[in-house]
């Protein structure tokens, strides 16, 4: 019961080209989420992998993937697991890990076949390795937490930073998630891009009516996604990335690229957008 889709990289002049419609078909994941299944957005932005695993009562193996060309997913890769369902488990190389609702799992190279069961629903997000590390289950507690923004602003929120290098050590992939206060809307303002990295953000949390204007583009050539609950923002490294959104959300972003340096962003302040 797997799907993998591959998406190629975009250069920005392309995308200034494109429609709605293309522009979601290039840089929005839908239908991750699928009962006994486990769906995969292969992407060229640095070989970064997402995707979304609901066993849905009987257990869910990610194993081989064809597009990788390797005995298993993670002979050459590390992986980011977040539970954003109920309570579920994840087994691989010989351990288990329990899962509640926002826990996040490290799988380091090598990890071989993982196993997903329970009532979970398990976001994926996947790089290449060149090192294995050890696998670790962080909770809520674990994570470094950050305050920022102002209610004056719309934008006072908490980032929670789990696969981070003040939490713990991986090659390239860095994850958290950051959570909106009441009356806040905007997720990330001012704008940024970050040339030596990829970012994809999944929106969960949200009611079903709700959604998040996600912006995206380079900084002059600003275009946007409507994206609903539990769907995913690819974000090159060469667009902004950064949303507001009607009523409660929370969103996972993660990166892969040339460094795990959180703050090397490049701001762009709304007056520079258009």
């Amino acid at each position: 019961m797997l799907s993998v889709e591959t998406r190629h990289a975009i250069h920005p002049d392309h995308a200034r080209s494109m429609g709605t419609q293309e522009l979601r078909q290039h840089f929005l994941g839908t239908g991750l989420f699928a009962p006994g299944e486990i769906r995969l957005i292969y992407t060229h932005y640095d070989r970064f992998t997402l995707g979304g695993a609901v066993p849905n009562g009987a257990p869910l193996t990610l194993d081989q993937v064809a597009e990788t060309k390797t005995a298993t997913f993670l002979e050459r890769r590390e992986l980011g697991v977040v539970n954003i369902g109920g309570p579920g488990r994840v087994s691989a190389a010989g351990e288990t890990w329990d899962m509640g609702r926002g826990d996040v799992l490290y799988l380091g190279m090598g990890a071989g076949p993982v196993t997903f069961e329970g009532a979970g629903r398990f976001y994926l997000v996947s790089a290449p390795a060149h090192r294995a590390f050890p696998h670790r289950l962080i909770k809520l507690a674990e994570a470094k937490r950050v305050e920022m923004g102002e209610a004056a602003t719309s934008n006072k929120r908490v980032i929670n930073q789990f696969i981070h290098p003040t939490v713990m050590e991986s090659c390239q992939l860095v994850l958290g998630y950051t959570q909106l206060l009441d009356g806040s809307v905007w997720n990330t303002m001012p704008a940024h891009v970050h040339d030596r990295r990829m970012e994809a953000y999944l929106y969960w949390g949200m009611q079903p009516e709700a959604r998040v204007l996600h912006l995206m583009g380079e900084p002059q050539e600003t275009r946007h996604l409507m994206i609903a609950n539990e769907e995913a923002a690819i974000s090159p490294p060469w667009s902004i990335h950064a949303g507001a959104g009607i009523g409660e959300y929370t969103f996972i972003w993660a990166m892969a690229g040339d460094n795990v340096d959180y703050t090397d962003m490049d701001f762009v302040q709304p007056a520079d957008l258009k």
